[in-house]
């Protein structure tokens, strides 16, 4: 007998016979596992480790500057004279002095000390030398946009950038220069342009919790998630990972030195909960110290919370520092 099934099907399969599977699994997957007593959340971990094992410099080209093109490779930043394509300095962070790198800076007429800024931070980011601060992602934005904001280092620890701004703005609504506006602006494109793959979910619940992986069921579901085909109409849902990774593309869409306040964007994993969300941080200098500011996004909730409108219960999900959320691992380039 063929068992192929629709995306209705699943949805009336999972309301009308999944009591079992929704009080057992499901339960354990979305609720448990956040309180003292059956786990921990990200207010309580300690995210310190977790952070730092992944973060580091990521992409080769740092920056393009009027005059030069800034580089990173093998432990070393450079400066490439853009009209020889020739490397005219060369600095190993862990071993030159950033008063040393200031000197190249103004040597090659290099605004802003860029260089300095580099060796500096990356030399401290590779001994440990760095705070992490966490807060709400509000608190987040106003800290980096009024401290002193280190765009070049947070350039450097970008793993990519490949979303199209115009089309970032598009979906959006907002100016991917305003990362704070497009952190926001991404919740209505979201739940305008697509939602949460509830069916794709429950497939996946009945492929491993009853079929016991025996049968595909996740890949009937599938659909083409980048920002086009959702423009277009095109996509049937997303899951957490997609969001997630449409979020990452967004707030990276133009380069560190053109945004009101410098991001990198990454992944957390929840393993108990086979769950993806967002991690923003930034780079800032207080006192001297090099201190990075982080916060968390989670574009499910914010979606999810839309479709089964429950809004005014749960309020808006975007904001995912609480006590709602946890990490098993950070990555911030995959």
């Amino acid at each position: 007998m063929d068992t192929d099934l629709t995306r209705r099907q699943l949805l009336a399969g999972a309301v009308g016979g999944g009591t079992a599977l929704g009080g057992g699994t499901a339960i354990y997957n979305v609720v448990l596992g956040y309180d003292r007593f059956t786990g921990t959340n990200l207010t309580r971990q300690d995210l310190d480790p977790l952070v730092a094992q992944r973060l580091g410099p990521a992409g080769e080209d740092v920056a393009t500057l009027d005059s030069h093109r800034l580089l990173q490779r093998d432990g070393a930043v450079s400066a490439v004279d853009r009209e020889t394509d020739e490397s005219v300095a060369n600095l190993e962070w862990a071993t030159a002095d950033p008063a040393d790198a200031a000197v190249v800076d103004d040597d090659l007429g290099l605004a802003d000390g860029p260089l300095e800024e580099l060796v500096a931070d990356l030399s401290a980011l590779e001994a440990g030398d760095v705070r992490f601060v966490y807060d709400s992602y509000p608190a987040f934005f106003e800290r980096v946009s009024a401290g002193d904001a280190r765009p070049h280092t947070v350039s450097a620890l970008r793993g990519y950038r490949s979303a199209e701004p115009s089309t970032v703005e598009a979906f959006s609504g907002a100016d991917p220069r305003d990362p704070m506006a497009v952190a926001e602006g991404l919740v209505e494109g979201f739940r305008e342009h697509t939602s949460y793959d509830v069916p794709r979910y429950v497939a996946g619940s009945v492929e491993d919790n009853v079929l016991f992986g025996a049968r595909d069921l996740r890949s009937r579901f599938e659909s083409e998630t980048s920002f086009e085909a959702m423009l277009a109409g095109e996509d049937t849902g997303l899951f957490c990972y997609e969001l997630t990774r449409r979020s990452v593309d967004a707030l990276q869409a133009v380069p560190a030195l053109e945004q009101t306040a410098p991001v990198v964007g990454g992944f957390v994993k929840d393993d108990r909960h086979k769950h993806v969300y967002t991690i923003l941080a930034s780079a800032l200098r207080e006192d001297d110290e090099l201190v990075v500011p982080v916060t968390f996004l989670d574009y499910t909730h914010s979606t999810l919370y839309d479709d089964l409108r429950v809004r005014r219960l749960t309020g808006e999900g975007l904001d995912a520092y609480d006590t709602r959320h946890r990490a098993t691992t950070i990555a911030w380039y995959a």
